[in-house]
């Protein structure tokens, strides 16, 4: 298994494919949080926070992790090199496990660099005062360790969709299409749905089966168990998805 992963490690930083997803990662946060004028502007907030971050990252995740995960089972049936995996001394679980973690530890990498954001933050944050001389609040650090949480959670269960968005299909352009589908579905989807007022008090079980309402929970700075429950348990039920495609391709 760690051979695996470091294998998946090096094609992602051995080749353009893993400096991509971070260079564009960080540079469109950058453009949109220092500079293109609105809410997302950090400059431009009355508090030193990083919400505008937590809030637009997500949605970048969405399109980049489909990218980086849809090669990770697809490419591996399109070489036929999966039937090569099979025959090694290690289990259709421990295949998938070193692919998912090989996948967490790029988002990790990614993530790590906008810790400049957050020490900005703190710089600025320290002596700036408002338009009536009144000092900025200090950001919440609390409130963004815990952000920075439920983005590496939310990021983790991303990355579980995308790896069995590809175990589906030989074709990688199909799987990023299916990939990016079901993060926007389980991220801003189910939550869209139940904003619409459709089926009633039952609209909140629309909510609670997204992404965004348990993200959402997590970026208050409040770390509620069910909602490590419930990413957890996204994490796995893909996961298993995953694995049970991989058992049927032995047939």
């Amino acid at each position: 298994m760690k051979a695996l992963y470091w294998k998946e490690i090096r094609s992602f930083l051995g080749s353009v494919i893993g400096y991509i997803f971070i260079v564009i990662f960080l540079v469109f946060t950058g453009i949109m949080l220092w500079l293109v004028s609105g809410p997302s502007n950090l400059m431009e907030g009355e508090e030193a926070d990083m919400i505008p971050f937590f809030n637009i990252a997500p949605y970048v995740l969405c399109v980049l992790i489909p990218a980086i995960t849809m090669r990770m089972i697809a490419e591996e049936r399109k070489t036929g090199t999966i039937e090569l995996l099979f025959t090694r001394p290690i289990t259709d679980f421990q295949i998938i496990a070193a692919k998912y973690l090989a996948g967490v530890t790029l988002l990790l990498i990614s993530l790590l660099p906008t810790l400049i954001y957050y020490y900005s933050m703190v710089s600025l944050g320290a002596d700036a005062f408002d338009e009536n001389g009144v000092a900025k609040t200090v950001i919440d650090e609390g409130a963004t360790f815990t952000s920075y949480l439920g983005l590496v959670l939310l990021g983790s269960s991303l990355i579980a969709i995308g790896i069995f968005s590809s175990s589906i299909t030989s074709n990688q352009i199909v799987s990023f299409i299916v990939a990016m589908f079901l993060c926007w579905l389980f991220y801003d989807g189910f939550e869209q749905l139940g904003s619409f007022n459709l089926m009633g008090d039952f609209d909140i079980v629309f909510q609670y089966l997204g992404l965004w309402s348990h993200y959402a929970s997590i970026k208050k700075g409040v770390i509620d168990t069910s909602d490590l429950i419930y990413f957890f348990g996204m994490i796995a039920i893909f996961l298993a998805a995953t694995l049970t495609v991989v058992k049927s391709l032995k047939r």
